[in-house]
């Protein structure tokens, strides 16, 4: 099979065509740097110039595609242009490809040619020296510095120039691959986040309309309704403000808003007291010191949503909420009546389970729930930093 060439690059046809046209016309006005008489003509013949010059043109055809081979021939070319009366174009466009090979050649040849080269400059001009006596042999050493080391130096620099604008083009590129993955997943941390307090903060509204909403329908008792349609109304009132401050932080211009108080642990009263006042039979018992304020938020709304499971999905009974330091850890525990009834007494997605064993997690804490016999308990361990506070009260509800 035959193997076929690579087509040569368009520049390089440019060049060829150049050289051997500029070849041409310096051969038919006669121009050369030797006479037929020269000793070391040893062709004389007029149209003897033309062969180097249309195979080193034929060459810059193969500079880019297969420099190793264009300089090969090239070189056996102006070799072969020294025992005619030359031309000057056939030794330029040496030069050119001896350029091209260290440019466009193996990592190899890169290294090697101005080496090469630079030995045979020396060579060429101390050996004619010592052997004629005469300082003219320097001359030598010249033209061969000329013609083959300064383009391979030159190919040389360019190519490490080039080396150096690819590297520092990746390592652009990467540095923003980087900055898009770290942008990319700074806005699903955002987006989970928010995801996470939009439920924590608005679910448990809902949920309270919802069960209100079904009590004020199902019981003919005017006073029960009234006291439910209280209820759904508070609660109302309570989702649409939070409904109105995640939306206020979404828009453009919310750093101009005054930030939200952070729930705190010391809230965990009214929180108990509201989800009384939806009907849950809870206790409420804590024993900690000052806490890191990123745990004291994950425990607020951990305790947050699972009172408001137990007021979806736990039979009638006592709900009982602890909070204990031991070990380096906060450990919250909230236990529920579990057990089989008609159904949720509003619907759930489990999104709020996700959300709180998120929470630990970002902490570097654990999370569990699911039953333990008759009860559904909630378990989080959350990783306190080392440090000194006042211990909070210990709130007790007795049954």
């Amino acid at each position: 099979m035959a193997v076929r060439l690579p087509r040569p690059h368009r520049d390089d046809v440019r060049i060829a065509v150049g050289g051997l046209l500029g070849g041409l016309l310096l051969w038919a006005l006669g121009i050369s740097p030797r006479r037929p008489g020269d000793p070391v003509v040893l062709w004389p013949a007029h149209w003897a110039v033309l062969v180097p010059l249309v195979v080193t043109a034929g060459c810059e055809l193969l500079r880019r595609t297969r420099p190793k081979a264009a300089l090969l021939l090239g070189t056996a070319a102006v070799s072969a242009d020294t025992m005619t009366v030359g031309s000057l174009v056939t030794v330029v466009l040496f030069t050119d490809l001896m350029y091209a090979a260290v440019l466009y050649g193996t990592d190899a040849s890169a290294r090697r040619l101005p080496w090469v080269t630079g030995l045979l400059t020396v060579i060429g001009a101390v050996v004619p020296v010592a052997v004629w006596r005469d300082p003219r042999g320097l001359l030598i050493g010249a033209g061969v510095g000329v013609v083959a080391l300064a383009p391979a130096a030159t190919g040389w620099v360019v190519r490490n120039h080039r080396d150096a604008a690819e590297a520092a083009r990746l390592r652009a590129e990467q540095t923003a691959l980087l900055a898009e993955m770290d942008r990319t997943q700074a806005v699903t941390a955002e987006r989970a986040r928010m995801a996470r307090e939009l439920h924590d903060l608005v679910a448990n509204h809902l949920s309270a309309i919802a069960i209100h909403a079904t009590a004020a329908l199902s019981l003919g008792d005017p006073k029960t309704s009234q006291e439910s349609l209280t209820v759904i109304r508070h609660n109302s009132v309570e989702g649409l403000a939070e409904m109105r401050r995640l939306i206020g932080i979404l828009r453009d211009g919310a750093a101009d808003r005054a930030p939200a108080a952070t729930p705190t642990l010391d809230g965990l009263g009214t929180l108990a007291d509201g989800a009384r006042a939806n009907g849950l039979d809870v206790t409420l018992d804590t024993d900690h010191r000052e806490v890191p304020a990123p745990v004291e938020l994950a425990a607020y709304r951990i305790v947050q949503e699972s009172l408001t499971n137990a007021l979806k999905h736990a039979r009638p009974g006592r709900v009982s909420v602890s909070l204990t330091e031991r070990d380096g850890v906060l450990d919250v525990r909230v236990t529920s009546p579990y057990g089989h009834r008609g159904g949720p007494r509003a619907p759930g997605s489990g999104a709020g389970l996700v959300g709180m064993r998120e929470r630990a997690a970002l902490l570097g804490g654990t999370f569990d729930a699911g039953p333990e016999g008759a009860l559904w308990t909630v378990r989080a361990t959350l990783p306190l930093a080392e440090g000194t506070g006042r211990p909070t009260s210990t709130e007790g509800d007795p049954a």
